[in-house]
């Protein structure tokens, strides 16, 4: 299940006027497109996610089964997979890579589903942290086609908290001499742990640490836990992770010529049903963050789930509980 497919989407303007050029996503699919080409179900990928992360959110018996479904997973520009920094030629490689939106991103997958899969409407589109601020996206850029969305520890744009957040392992990265503004001759090493052990804390919650919960992943220190999270990092590209970041620090579903910055209006716009799942104890996307949101939104519920693995709790196959009550919304968002 680990292979995948590219879509040569040429060259692309984007929202800064700038021309992403020979540009591809990478994504992979599960099951069969249906005769009306509406059973599709769409799984953008998170920050350091990719479509092999997103496989633990389906299989057989499960409320997203592709014997009934259209699975889509595609990755996000900068992670590898899809063009990134890291496998674009000049003059767009490393730090010369340009700047993406999550609107690029969703304007491109768009193009992905409707010119190459064919597919006229999707059931659902759900997603975790980065992968569910896309899931925003697309029910505030393509009203139209999205019938319903599952957002959880995430949100519809990024809160000052979040981007200061963000600015912290980012800091850390380039503060390393062989960064070289992103002209390394080799990997930063010191910087990508330095960026893996500042993001570590971030990501659960002070609950999570006071119990020892790490002690639960495998690892009988909070020492050999962080260390996992710098040998993690290790093997990701430098000029990806601050491309994705940036990608991030700029996401608003209405940062666009459709809604010319009315927050309020592009979430009024957004006419599929939803069920926005945030963690109580995430520390950058607050529960608080998704209820205003809600407020907005015509056909929305909010859903907290209690839990001190913070914002991980959303990590794929992570926390049992949160995956139970995750498979549950979405196939109540499937019946319609």
């Amino acid at each position: 299940m680990q292979g995948y497919r590219t879509f040569e989407l040429g060259d692309v303007c984007l929202q800064s006027g700038t021309i992403l050029k020979d540009a591809q996503l990478a994504y992979a699919t599960y099951g069969t497109l249906s005769a009306s080409a509406d059973n599709a179900v769409l799984l953008p990928t998170f920050y350091t996610g990719t479509h092999i992360r997103n496989e633990p959110l389906f299989g057989p018996g499960r409320a997203i089964d592709p014997s009934r479904h259209f699975v889509v997973s595609v990755n996000l520009f900068g992670n590898g997979y899809s063009s990134s920094p890291s496998n674009s030629g000049c003059p767009q490689s490393g730090p010369r890579f340009p700047k993406l939106t999550l609107f690029d991103n969703v304007a491109c997958q768009h193009r992905l589903l409707a010119e190459g899969l064919g597919v006229r409407k999707i059931a659902l589109v759900l997603g975790w942290s980065l992968a569910a601020m896309q899931t925003y996206q697309w029910a505030a850029q393509y009203p139209e086609i999205v019938e319903a969305i599952l957002p959880y520890c995430g949100a519809a744009r990024c809160s000052s908290l979040n981007y200061a957040f963000l600015d912290g392992p980012k800091a850390a990265l380039q503060a390393d001499a062989a960064w070289n503004d992103g002209n390394y001759v080799k990997p930063p090493e010191k910087g990508l742990r330095a960026f893996g052990r500042v993001y570590a804390a971030w990501a659960y919650s002070h609950d999570f640490f006071g119990e020892e919960l790490y002690r639960q992943l495998g690892f009988p220190t909070l020492e050999d836990f962080i260390r996992d999270w710098e040998e993690d990092h290790l093997r990701w590209d430098a000029n990806n992770l601050l491309a994705k970041i940036w990608t991030w620090q700029h996401g608003d579903i209405s940062d666009n010529e459709i809604y010319t910055g009315d927050f309020k209006r592009a979430l009024r716009s957004i006419r599929a049903r939803a069920i926005v799942m945030p963690c109580s104890k995430d520390l950058y996307f607050a529960p608080e963050d998704n209820a205003a949101e809600v407020g907005e939104m015509q056909r929305a519920e909010l859903r907290v789930f209690d839990s001190p693995w913070g914002h991980c709790a959303g990590s794929p196959g992570r926390v049992p509980e949160f995956q139970r009550a995750l498979d549950e919304a979405a196939a109540e968002l499937l019946r319609g």
